[in-house]
């Protein structure tokens, strides 16, 4: 298969010009897989994909991340073909979290007669999950609380953090491959963010060297961190992966069971 990742926004929650971070995992030149859905996130997809997501995937619930599922949810519950099917790939800490931020609001149509996840099809999981014959691993980061951001990972192709602060011991695991590895940074960190001598204090240059840096708090910023010599993420701009490690389907690891 062939696999890009297409960012469609890449600032900080501040940043809004920059659009809303998140990104699509194509898939043979088709969306696979949306990575978060704050308030301009869909916007963009429209426009790129003249289409809804079928997939997402929800790295954490801060507004900037989340904030178009309310959008998302009109969208989806009027349409027939759509309704109920489209899934939602979360971390099990991060459904309280969830409902809490985006589907407790007394009756979400005015009208009645409807909850908000009758939209989605929503998928917990703790490790990893499977999309169609791929597995993808899900590990916590550091982001503001223990166990609320959750990164991913496709052995031997790329690597989304989120929002994180370093996490070296966790990149030496899943990011051991040659992985792309799509890193939140700014110029300079806070508690829950990481800043660009984080990255230098905490990783080693081979590491650095295969880092896209996105989460930053303006197109200046951005600029800044190139002539540090870092490769940045634009809005719009798509990156070519390699194609990952060979994955087995789920019927090959029931028949080898």
């Amino acid at each position: 298969m062939n696999l890009a990742l297409q960012f469609l926004g890449v600032g900080s929650s501040q940043a809004v010009e920059l659009g809303s971070s998140g990104a699509v995992l194509e898939r043979d030149g088709q969306p696979w897989l949306l990575i978060d859905c704050g308030p301009e996130t869909l916007t963009r997809y429209l426009d790129r994909y003249a289409s809804l997501p079928r997939t997402i995937y929800v790295t954490h619930t801060h507004m900037d991340h989340v904030g178009g599922f309310e959008r998302l949810f009109t969208k989806i519950y009027f349409d027939n073909a759509l309704r109920g099917r489209v899934r939602v790939f979360a971390h099990a800490a991060l459904v309280p979290l969830l409902q809490a931020r985006i589907a407790d609001y007394p009756n979400v149509l005015a009208e009645g007669g409807a909850n908000f996840w009758d939209a989605f099809q929503l998928l917990p999981l703790s490790r990893g999950f499977w999309l169609d014959d791929t597995w993808f691993d899900v590990f916590p980061v550091r982001h503001h609380a223990p166990d609320t951001a959750f990164a991913l990972s496709l052995r031997g192709s790329c690597v989304w953090t989120g929002d994180t602060r370093p996490v070296p011991e966790m990149l030496s695991r899943y990011a051991s491959a040659g992985e792309l590895v799509a890193h939140d940074c700014g110029l300079v960190g806070n508690p829950s963010h990481s800043g660009v001598d984080d990255l230098e204090r905490e990783y080693a240059a081979e590491l650095r060297a295969r880092l896209v840096l996105y989460h930053y708090g303006s197109a200046a910023d951005g600029a800044a961190l190139a002539a540090r010599g870092y490769r940045i993420a634009r809005p719009g701009e798509r990156f070519v992966l390699g194609t990952g490690q060979p994955q087995r389907t789920a019927e090959s690891v029931l028949r080898a069971v």
